[in-house]
């Protein structure tokens, strides 16, 4: 997960890196959320205090820039 401009730096210091680790997240989220949508699968999502299923066909299609494909 790491590249080579970053190499140096020990994992415990770039986990205080909090940038990098919302970018991972959303990267993270945005594949699983295609991964659900290419296979017809519902994704559960917390809205309004309840549980709210999203059908496959309603998942956002990911970025055109997005690298995790």
């Amino acid at each position: 997960m790491s590249n080579s401009a970053d190499a140096h730096i020990p994992p415990a210091e770039r986990v205080h890196d909090k940038e990098r680790m919302l970018r991972a997240m959303q990267r993270a989220v945005r594949r699983a959320l295609w991964q659900h949508k290419l296979a017809g699968n519902p994704v559960a999502v917390w809205r309004d205090g309840q549980v709210v299923w999203i059908p496959p066909e309603d998942i956002p299609a990911l970025p055109e820039d997005d690298d995790q494909r």
